[in-house]
């Protein structure tokens, strides 16, 4: 019998960026052999349809980006 193996993954931060563009990461997609792709918030939105299918899992920090410019 396999169990399934969940990983549990720590908040993104400004070293992490975007695999298409560089710019700081707030969306990670998690794919179902643990594989990990990280998108700028432009490009989360730009590949959304594909990523919602292929994905296993989405964690979308992109309401940090609001929250951090009403910060300033």
């Amino acid at each position: 019998m396999t169990d399934n193996l969940l990983l549990t993954s720590s908040p993104l931060s400004a070293l992490d960026r975007c695999d298409r563009c560089g710019a700081q990461a707030y969306v990670r997609a998690v794919m179902a052999n643990g594989f990990e792709l990280l998108f700028c918030a432009h490009h989360a939105k730009k590949y959304q349809d594909g990523l919602a299918s292929a994905a296993a899992r989405i964690d979308d920090e992109t309401e940090r980006l609001s929250a951090e410019s009403t910060a300033k």
